[in-house]
């Protein structure tokens, strides 16, 4: 059986976050953050880490086959044989493209985008608010989580051509928000 293949699109400060670990573990899915991703490959040191450390170095963007082979590889863990959540990527049609065609090696395709569609004025009262604790890593808001102590893109176009976009509302409160992707991936 193909592997479900689930992309989440959207700014920062949208949402995705909160809702994929949700998306993971309700659906038994693999979350692939391609930064994170990036970061364990030139960690690990793997030929595809050394390749895109070398391309950081000088400044330069990792390629999108670079990107591409990092997924794929990730696609191969026994972890994600069920199907894969794909966050920050891809981020233009010529990445939709790239991924599709590795995808079609695999016998599988992207099933849903889940587009975390939200007002730019919500999202920068999100942001704004946003810190990170950078001991931990975990983010905090100074509204909506704080500590306990003191715009349409064109990949997104690319797969609405394929029917595979569902907007969801996500300035709405994260239960609602929940709600609507449980329905989107039914």
């Amino acid at each position: 059986m193909a592997p479900s293949v689930t992309l989440l699109s959207g700014p920062p400060g949208s949402g995705k976050g909160t809702q994929s670990p949700i998306i993971k573990d309700e659906y038994c899915l693999c979350h692939l953050a391609t930064d994170d991703m990036l970061r364990a490959a030139v960690a690990a040191k793997t030929p595809l880490g050394i390749k895109a450390k070398e391309a950081m170095n000088k400044g330069e963007l990792v390629s999108d086959d670079l990107v591409v082979g990092i997924i794929d590889e990730a696609m191969k863990k026994p972890s994600c044989q069920k199907g894969f959540i794909l966050d920050g990527f891809p981020r233009t049609v010529t990445q939709a493209q790239k991924l599709d065609e590795k995808l079609a090696k695999q016998g599988a395709n992207v099933d849903k985008v889940l587009n975390f569609a939200i007002d730019d004025a919500i999202l920068e009262e999100r942001i704004t608010g946003r810190w990170i604790h950078s001991a931990s890593g975990r983010t905090y808001h100074t509204k909506f989580a704080p500590p306990k102590s003191p715009g349409v893109d064109d990949v997104i176009d690319y797969y609405s051509k394929k029917g595979l976009v569902v907007n969801l509302p996500a300035e709405k409160p994260p239960k609602e928000v929940t709600a609507e992707v449980q329905k989107a991936l039914s």
